[in-house]
């Protein structure tokens, strides 16, 4: 599949495994249940996304996965605020998910202006 060939999804990917481990034996149902979802729609979009036949299809996922990275970044934010994260994993998520998101618009860019 070309989409695992892609930095920004094997990132997501790496991520989004990290954090559905590290909240594997958390409590708070509602909170892990929305941020492993939001964690897991970023690869999950980028591989739908990348798999469709036209630039502008794939411009849509990957629109919704850099969506999903933002409410992942605000949900890891508000989980250390509330102690569920601990500072040092919430600030080395947050810089990775900046960095996907740059690397999703990024792309995005070069579709758009490819399509032109």
């Amino acid at each position: 599949m070309k989409h695992e060939r892609l930095l920004v999804w094997q990132r997501s990917v790496g991520l989004s495994v990290e954090i559905y481990r590290y909240f594997a034996s958390c409590k708070d149902y509602g909170f892990k249940d929305q941020i492993t979802r939001s964690g897991l729609s970023i690869p999950s979009n980028i591989a739908e996304g990348v798999e469709r036949r036209s630039d502008k299809e794939t411009i849509h996922f990957l629109g919704i996965a850099k969506g999903s990275a933002a409410e992942l970044s605000t949900q890891v934010l508000i989980g250390k605020n509330i102690g569920l994260i601990d500072a040092d994993n919430s600030d080395r998520w947050r810089v990775e998910i900046i960095e996907i998101a740059a690397m999703l618009g990024g792309l995005m860019n070069k579709l758009a202006m490819a399509s032109d």
